[in-house]
């Protein structure tokens, strides 16, 4: 399968293994990453959001694990192909039963969101199979820092069901990002941010395209640093 090349770094990519898509791009552009200096990434595929917030903060050391060792095969060795090998690594665990006594400053997932079907497409990284949201939510608060956030990007249908679990965990939004496809639909897709800390929540919007196949000025300055062409949509 052809590799996707970003401005820094290259994804090669298997059938085997979740392709790079724009959820994956999004979370990896959007998330809140400055202050973070572990970070972990929950379900990597490819392994392209750990990258693309390595190269966004330079002080960051990530460890990025999936369930799939096709996964981690291939987002190791795009971790070891890249000026960030140093501070990724990728491992093979099961979330549900990973523990460290480590804390996270960020815990980051693009997590499975689909109910379990009869679809035999990407099982174990599009419907919850291996990791539902109620695992996903339960563990990140007790591996998170503090201060930390937990940052995912989910159907808008599925914010209410998020949102209820992450209460039920002491999980509080921090930031939402609300995302449109294109200019003129209903959003499809949001950003949440959550943490252990109360405080005030952040809401935005984001377009993606302003008409159809044609990017918008933000999608443009939000991947300027990433994206080697900047024209037509994923």
């Amino acid at each position: 399968m052809k590799p996707f090349r970003f401005q820094q770094f290259d994804i090669d990519q298997s059938s085997d293994v979740f392709r790079v898509g724009t959820d994956a791009v999004l979370l990896g552009a959007l998330s809140t990453v400055a202050n973070a200096k572990q970070i972990l990434e929950v379900g990597t595929g490819t392994g392209i959001i750990s990258l693309m917030l390595a190269q966004r903060n330079r002080n960051v050391n990530i460890l990025a694990i999936d369930i799939n060792s096709e996964a981690v095969n291939i987002s190791q060795d795009n971790f070891s192909n890249s000026i960030f090998s140093d501070r990724i690594k990728s491992q093979l665990k099961d979330f549900k039963d990973f523990w460290t006594d480590e804390k996270f400053d960020l815990i980051i997932s693009n997590p499975p969101y689909f109910e379990i079907n009869s679809s035999g497409k990407d099982i174990l990284a599009r419907q919850r199979l291996e990791l539902d949201f109620s695992d996903l939510i339960r563990k990140a608060s007790q591996l998170l820092y503090d201060k930390g956030l937990f940052s995912v990007i989910i159907p808008i249908d599925s914010e209410k069901e998020f949102a209820q679990i992450c209460s039920e965990n002491n999980l509080f939004l921090q930031r939402k990002v609300i995302i449109k496809g294109i200019k003129t639909a209903e959003p499809k897709r949001v950003v949440l941010e959550y943490s252990l800390k109360k405080s005030e929540i952040k809401v935005e919007n984001f377009v993606i395209e302003k008409s159809p196949r044609v990017y918008s000025d933000e999608y443009l300055e939000l991947t300027k640093d990433f994206h080697l062409f900047n024209k037509k949509p994923l």
